[in-house]
């Protein structure tokens, strides 16, 4: 009898590890409504107070839609760029030994520690005419820094670190038998990596993707400075919102915000949906 009543207390303490479900329910709940759910709400009431016509043309006047394609198509393929790279830098990271390894993986996390001002300035004083990689590019024609390719670079450089250290513990705890068992079935290294690794590491690599390009859409700092903000041509949306606020056009900064946003929502709730149906074929095929 005393080991009956000893399993229902551990059983009692498992169901119990996180005591106080609905206070640490009610916590949660108010701590995302102050810090996330309630900012939002004020950029939505702020744009409730203009009219449809006056929303539409704030949104879609000729200089708003031009900032829409430079900042959303810089950082998508900014983001394309650092999946592509970013997973060829976690891969030499995880698998291969050389000298200066730490240094390299350090270097990794740069983005995140240094102020997106100075990494603005840096990429600016590197790529404009007289930089030192601008130079050479100049001479060839191709013009890095005052253009929308300086922004795709800005974008390129802040997003690294998240497709890195995304999919950096995936390969660490992939597990190195299959591809040894894939090997020896006769397998190419090609047929390894489309078979084996890639669907292992996909899941990793569309959120690295994600975070890599919501990041980007509402990237300032790093950009204004190499982007040389000229309308129509290298003007981002982020840029376009602040100059509406100077000019304390408020509603008008909000009704941009919100289409960023939504868009930004819609395109992280897809790749969202694309993890999951990624993560459910994964377990049809291994079940």
């Amino acid at each position: 009898m005393s080991a009956v009543f000893a399993i229902a207390e551990k059983k009692h303490i498992v169901t119990r590890v996180l005591p106080g479900f609905h206070l640490s329910l009610g916590f949660t709940l108010f701590y995302l409504s102050l810090i996330v759910l309630i900012p939002l709400s004020a950029v939505f009431l702020n744009t409730f107070s203009m009219s449809w016509d006056g929303f539409v043309a704030a949104v879609t006047s000729p200089r708003v839609l031009a900032s829409y394609r430079l900042t959303f198509g810089a950082a998508l393929l900014g983001a394309l760029l650092n999946v592509f790279f970013g997973g060829i830098v976690a891969w030499v990271l995880v698998r291969y030994e050389f000298p200066g390894k730490k240094i390299v993986d350090a270097l990794v996390d740069l983005p995140f520690a240094l102020p997106t001002a100075v990494a603005g300035i840096a990429l600016t004083a590197l790529y404009s005419v007289n930089g030192w990689i601008g130079q050479y590019l100049e001479a060839i024609g191709i013009k890095v820094a005052f253009t929308p390719l300086g922004v795709v670079v800005a974008l390129t450089f802040i997003g690294l670190p998240f497709v890195v250290r995304t999919v950096q513990p995936v390969l660490e705890d992939a597990e190195r038998e299959l591809e040894e068992a894939a090997v020896s079935l006769g397998a190419s290294h090609w047929q390894t990596f489309a078979k084996v690794i890639f669907p292992t590491v996909l899941p990793a690599l569309l959120t690295g993707f994600a975070l890599a390009f919501a990041r980007a859409t509402g990237e300032y700092g790093s950009v204004i400075f190499i982007a040389g903000n000229m309308p129509m041509v290298s003007e981002i949306t982020p840029l376009f919102i602040v100059t509406k606020l100077e000019q304390y056009d408020y509603a008008g900064a909000t009704a941009i915000a919100v289409v960023m946003l939504l868009v930004s929502f819609a395109m992280l709730l897809t790749i969202n949906l694309l993890q999951a149906w990624s993560r459910k074929r994964g377990r049809a095929e291994r079940g």
